[in-house]
């Protein structure tokens, strides 16, 4: 096959029957092992489950696959490999979150005490509606009757207490333990930074202090008992990204994008982050769908990548005037079709996690 034809997947696939597990001798997708297969622009990814955690073993298979797949005509192979669940469809067993990630040591990893599920909400660039996006969807899953907290993540731009309406005067307190007492907000537990900064100047903080205000805000917040907490991430694949992933089991993440291009090549390193991190997606919310921006284009990117597509957002006025008045559209307007969108995406993230 010439280099500069375009790799389909069932092409790929069949490199990979061509590929052996070295200790069963038996071709890795008979044996079940390979869980995803992206391709983009040629470039063709590869996820392995395997029980196995040799190093020399995963390192011959890499070898063989990159081989094989380069040969049939991909420009670049990234193969990535995680524990093997011990059932069938279970977005992270404890052993794989006893693990550790990219580096990270298992130890540094900690429950948050009456905290089922931990939901980060991301995208690899601003200006998509990301926050806009967390603060519904945390007050959807309220709405289906689930107890739900709301992290603001985003030091340098928090956002989080405007939405939810949350005047700037009020401050938290702390508890006889010494633990910071959330603020509460349309029946949704919430922290951010905005509640202890001057809204007027901004943070300006190195590395360091953003990982040490995650911390606190994960394991010194007195959450009480949640089913889950959306963290409402910052742009990008950097600090706060890490601190989160080191600090916590995150139980999925939700990828919010717009549909133009140029939106989606940043969303697409902030997927490929959370595989390498080894945090299941649980999906993509195409945000501002319409004439503006256009439609369609998240959707196609998860069907390259594999993922579950969540719903789209329509880019409408009503959602920009819910957030300005602190009371976002699922509840100043619960029966409007906006809404009912982010209740069927909540839908969708609460029966993934089940």
């Amino acid at each position: 096959m010439s280099t500069f034809n375009k790799i389909t997947r069932e092409e790929v696939l069949e490199c990979l029957k061509q590929v052996e597990e070295p200790i069963l001798n038996e071709d890795i997708v008979s044996l079940g092992l390979v869980r995803e297969i992206g391709i983009e622009k040629n470039c063709v990814f590869v996820h392995l489950e395997i029980s196995a955690e040799d190093p020399c073993l995963q390192e011959k298979l890499r070898v063989a696959i990159v081989k094989a797949v380069k040969a049939a005509g991909a420009s670049e192979c990234d193969v990535h490999f995680s524990g093997k669940p011990g059932k069938q469809g279970e977005a992270r067993t404890s052993s794989q979150s006893d693990q550790p990630k990219c580096g990270v040591s298992a130890s540094a990893i900690h429950p948050i005490p009456g905290v089922r599920h931990v939901i980060a909400v991301a995208s690899g660039k601003g200006g998509v509606g990301k926050s806009t996006t967390a603060v519904n969807l945390a007050l959807a899953l309220k709405q289906l009757g689930s107890r739900v907290g709301i992290m603001d993540a985003d030091i340098y731009g928090p956002n989080i207490p405007i939405m939810l309406g949350i005047p700037p005067e009020k401050r938290p307190e702390a508890n006889a333990t010494e633990k910071i007492l959330p603020l509460e907000a349309h029946g949704v537990k919430a922290i951010s930074i905005g509640f202890f900064a001057n809204p007027e100047q901004p943070v300006i903080w190195r590395g360091p202090l953003l990982h040490k205000t995650m911390e606190q805000f994960l394991h010194r917040v007195d959450w009480g008992e949640l089913d889950y907490l959306v963290v409402d991430l910052p742009p990008g694949t950097g600090d706060v990204q890490l601190s989160l992933s080191q600090w916590v089991s995150l139980s999925g993440a939700v990828i919010v994008t717009t549909p133009q291009e140029v939106a989606l090549s940043d969303v697409r390193r902030a997927v490929n982050m959370f595989r390498q991190l080894e945090v299941p997606i649980l999906g993509v919310v195409e945000n501002m769908t319409g004439p503006v921006f256009g439609r369609g284009g998240a959707e196609k990117m998860a069907e390259v990548f594999q993922i579950p597509f969540l719903g789209d957002i329509p880019l409408e006025a009503q959602i920009r005037e819910c957030g300005d008045s602190g009371l976002p559209v699922v509840i100043g307007h619960p029966k409007s079709p906006i809404s009912e969108r982010f209740i069927k995406i909540a839908e969708t993230v609460r029966k993934a996690l089940k």
